[in-house]
C-alpha cells in the first residue's frame, strides 16, 4: 500500500512538473509591437491612413503568419473598432471635427506558440487637427439634401459673431477623386457664400461623402467644420403625381398613384398616404403605389387623399420626405343631384 501510494504522488508531480514546464515554455516566446505606428492624413478631409512596420526580430517566427490586431475610434466615442489584418495599413472615415487615437498590436498564432495565442504589447498613435479660431466661428446649421438622387445642394448660416466679409469655401473629396475639390458654383447672399451646388457626382452613392467648410477673416480667424455624409441617405424625391381615386361598389376605394419622376428605381420608394374621408383623416405607409382601403361609411360625401414618398430601407439608411403631392378628392355627386333636385322641388312648390 505504501508503494501504491508513492507511485500516486510521484505520478501527480510529473503532472504539476508538465504543467509547470508548459506555462514556461509559453512564457518565453515574446514578440515586438508592430514598429513606427502612425495616423496619416492624405488631405482628405477625414479619410485617414492608419500605417505600421513589422516587429523587430520577427525573422524568428518566419513559419508563422504573423496577424495584426488594430483598434481605432474619434476620442469621444465609447466604442472601439477592431480589425484583425495582415496588412501594414488600414484606412477609415473619421470626424476631424474631434481627436483621433487608436492602438495596434502583433498576434502570433497557436500552432507557433505551442498551443495558445501570444500577443505583444500594444503600440498607440493619435491625431488631431491643430485648432484654430474659436468654436463660435464655425458655421451653423449645416443642410444638405440630394435632390431626387440627381443633384446635391449645401447650405449654410455664417459663425456666431463674425465680420460681415468673412469669407467661407467648401471642400469635398470621395473615393473616386484625386484630390479635394473646392465648390464649383456657391450660393451667395449679399456677396458671401452661404451655400454649394454640386455638380454631377459620379459613382458617389454608396460611399462615404468628406466635406470641410473652412473661412478666413481679416478680424480673426475662422474655425472649419467637418461633416461626413452618404448621399443616398439623404435623398429627396419628388412627390408622386397623377393621382387617382376611384370609389367601387360604394363601399371599396382604390387610391393610385405613379412612381416619381427621375432616375430612383421603383424598388426603392416607400409612399406614405393621408386619407381623409369627410371629417375623419388618418395616414398610413405602402411600398406599393396603389392601395384599397374600405369606406368608414356609405354615407360619406367626399374622400381626398394626397401622397408623399421617401427612399426606403432596402436602398438607404434613411432619407427625407417628399414635398406633399396635390390632393386627389372625390364627391358624391348622387348626392349633389338629390340636393338640388330638393331644391328646385321647393321652388317650384312656392
Amino acid at each position: 500500500m505504501a508503494f501504491v501510494h508513492l507511485d500516486v504522488l510521484c505520478f501527480y508531480s510529473l503532472l504539476v512538473c508538465t504543467a509547470f514546464s508548459s506555462v514556461s515554455s509559453n512564457a518565453e516566446i515574446k514578440v515586438n509591437p508592430p514598429q513606427d505606428f502612425e495616423i496619416v492624413d492624405p488631405g482628405y478631409l477625414g479619410y485617414l491612413c492608419l500605417q505600421w512596420q513589422p516587429p523587430l526580430f520577427l525573422d524568428k517566427f518566419e513559419e508563422c503568419t504573423v496577424e495584426y490586431e488594430l483598434k481605432y475610434r474619434n476620442i469621444d466615442s465609447e466604442d472601439w473598432k477592431t480589425i484583425i489584418t495582415k496588412n501594414l495599413h488600414y484606412n477609415d472615415g473619421f470626424d476631424l471635427n474631434k481627436g483621433v487615437e487608436a492602438k495596434i498590436h502583433t498576434l502570433l498564432p497557436p500552432h507557433c506558440t505551442n498551443g495558445s495565442e501570444v500577443q505583444s504589447l500594444w503600440s498607440e498613435a493619435t491625431y488631431w487637427k491643430s485648432p484654430q479660431g474659436s468654436q463660435e466661428t464655425k458655421i451653423q446649421e449645416m443642410d444638405c439634401v440630394y435632390y431626387n438622387w440627381q443633384y446635391l445642394l449645401c447650405s449654410w448660416k455664417p459663425g456666431l459673431g463674425v465680420h460681415f466679409h468673412t469669407s467661407y469655401q467648401l471642400f469635398y473629396w470621395y473615393d473616386g477623386l484625386d484630390h479635394a475639390t473646392q465648390c464649383p458654383d456657391y450660393i451667395k447672399v449679399d456677396g458671401q457664400n452661404i451655400g454649394c451646388r454640386f455638380p454631377h457626382l459620379e459613382a458617389s452613392d454608396y460611399k462615404d461623402f468628406y466635406i470641410c467648410v473652412n473661412g478666413s477673416s481679416d478680424t480673426h480667424p475662422i474655425r472649419p467644420s467637418y461633416f461626413i455624409f452618404q448621399l443616398q441617405n439623404i435623398v429627396k424625391p419628388l412627390p408622386p403625381d397623377y393621382l387617382s381615386l376611384t370609389v367601387k361598389n360604394s363601399e371599396e376605394v382604390n387610391l393610385k398613384w405613379s412612381m416619381p419622376q427621375g432616375p430612383i428605381p421603383a424598388k426603392c420608394f416607400i409612399y406614405e398616404i393621408e386619407f381623409t374621408e369627410d371629417d375623419t383623416t388618418w395616414v398610413t405607409t405602402t411600398v406599393e403605389n396603389e392601395i384599397r382601403i374600405a369606406r368608414i361609411s356609405n354615407e360619406s360625401q367626399q374622400l381626398c387623399f394626397l401622397v408623399r414618398s421617401k427612399v426606403n430601407i432596402y436602398c438607404s439608411d434613411d432619407g427625407i420626405w417628399s414635398e406633399w403631392s396635390d390632393e386627389q378628392c372625390w364627391k358624391d355627386l348622387s348626392e349633389e343631384k338629390r340636393s338640388l333636385f330638393s331644391s328646385r322641388h321647393i321652388l317650384l312648390t312656392e
